[in-house]
């Protein structure tokens, strides 16, 4: 029996599903080895708190020995910021509009807090938004090292960090975020090559203006093996915490690391080769597609090879047993990221199902 079933099986009769199960002894190894890995490499941790929402989880990192956390929106930042979290990085190239910039204002009064920018228009909304006190307020540069999202060409980061300069901000590095390292097994060095190269150029272009890249930041959980130059201060996953199936066949984590998976049901089995189950895109989100799948049953080749909001088909192979009508089984998603903020808490417990905890998801639809 595959060891996410069996911790299933323990928790049946007290779990409804559809449900997020996280086995917290899993987390916290996992936790422990990327703290291992940075210390080994000279690094910091700064975990990403998008994957997880979670305040207690957040104190996990933290207790290991992460310097701070990174968000990716306001909202997120203000929930841990609430909850006693007095280091943070927002790694995104926020527009201070509507509220945004009171809120950042707020954040920056009772925090270390350090917002990301990839334009002059941006930098002079921050710094408005700052008022008389633009001086309490990081800058990180953001550099695009190929992945073709946000992120200045690594070249215009010093005239950036000048610009936040002038504004009376306090430009302290750059940050990159190598995304395609994400799309297959053999791409993932490549990326975290092509990270060092565009760090490297935006590193020297704030010197040529004057500027000390204190924070030289780097991504991504496909990527982290390969982020170890020396150059780098500080690493930015997130999905390690709970790992996924998408890094598991990219060969960033191990099955067993697998710390998060959705509790479902079977609720019918009419159609030869499949069944349908209690989870749906209101669940999973669309994570995958009809070839890869949208979640693979732990144990099982069986995958789900389409969606609907509240049904989820899961063909199931002819040499595997079919499952009945009211077995729960355990879906790994191929991205753990959507699963979390989809539902109002986590079922925590460990591997062998002995403890049973609720814990909220704190930042949860705060995307702005």
């Amino acid at each position: 029996m595959h060891r996410l079933q069996r911790a299933l099986d323990a928790l049946v009769e007290r779990v409804d599903t559809p449900a997020p199960i996280v086995l917290i002894d899993v987390v916290q190894r996992n936790i422990d080895r990327m703290q291992d890995f940075a210390v080994q490499h000279g690094l910091q941790v700064r975990p990403h708190v998008k994957t997880h929402k979670c305040v207690e989880i957040g104190r996990l990192q933290i207790e290991a020995g992460a310097v701070g956390i990174t968000a990716g929106n306001v909202g997120e930042a203000l929930v841990f910021a609430e909850a006693g979290f007095d280091d943070i990085f927002l790694a995104y190239p926020i527009w201070a509009a509507g509220t945004k910039g009171e809120r950042i204002r707020e954040l920056a009064t009772t925090t270390r807090l350090r917002v990301g920018a990839d334009n002059v228009a941006a930098i002079d909304a921050l710094a408005d938004s700052m008022g008389d006190e633009p001086e309490r307020l990081e800058i990180v540069v953001e550099v695009d090292c190929g992945a073709g999202r946000s992120g200045a060409p690594p070249e215009a980061a010093g005239d950036l960090a000048l610009a936040a300069r002038k504004r009376g901000l306090v430009p302290v590095g750059v940050y990159t975020y190598p995304g395609h390292g994400s799309s297959g097994p053999d791409v993932r060095e490549l990326a975290a090559r092509d990270q060092e190269a565009a760090l490297a150029t935006a590193v020297r272009s704030l010197a040529g203006v004057g500027v000390s890249a204190e924070v030289v930041s780097a991504g991504s959980t496909p990527t982290v093996a390969f982020s170890t130059s020396s150059l780098i201060t500080e690493i930015r996953p997130g999905e390690y915490v709970f790992c996924d199936m998408n890094n598991t066949r990219l060969g960033a984590c191990d099955e067993d690391q697998i710390a998060l998976f959705v509790a479902t049901t079977v609720v019918s089995d009419w159609v030869p080769g499949q069944v349908i189950l209690d989870i749906g895109t209101k669940a999973l989100g669309r994570e995958g597609s009809p070839q890869r799948g949208y979640g693979q049953i732990a144990g099982m080749k069986a995958v789900l090879s389409k969606l609907n909001e509240y049904h989820g088909f899961l063909a199931v192979p002819s040499e595997e047993p079919r499952p009945g009508v009211g077995s729960v089984l355990p879906m790994v998603p191929n991205h753990c990221c959507p699963i979390v903020n989809n539902f109002e808490e986590l079922i925590v417990t460990d591997s062998l199902g002995t403890t049973l905890r609720w814990w909220p998801v704190a930042a949860r639809g705060l995307l702005s």
